[in-house]
């Protein structure tokens, strides 16, 4: 199972809503293939690389457009997607929820 934590969520509306000003339906285009690219970690929890600055084995990341997506494998069957940042944006772990 793959559950976004509040924190990521918020952070998708906003990323939803920054785009939307220029075009809505890229803004629902970009939204949703989030969604449907965090779904196939049901199946490749491993797919996306180790996040870097955090040096951590469950805590990994996959890219979409300028995006990484920040999610934690919290075992075999449960995925938590942690946060979404634009690559340009420096990391640290405070922001993580």
């Amino acid at each position: 199972m793959v559950k976004w934590t509040n924190h990521a969520l918020t952070q998708l509306r906003h990323i939803h809503d920054y785009i939307a000003q220029d075009s809505p339906l890229y803004a629902r285009r970009v939204s949703d293939e989030m969604v449907h690219k965090t779904a196939k970690l049901e199946q490749l929890r491993y797919m996306g690389h180790k996040v870097v600055e955090l040096n951590d084995d469950l805590i990994r990341e996959i890219a979409l457009y300028s995006y990484r997506i920040i999610y934690e494998i919290k075992t075999d069957d449960f995925i938590e997607i942690l946060a979404v940042i634009h690559k340009r944006q420096d990391f640290t772990e405070e922001d993580l929820p």
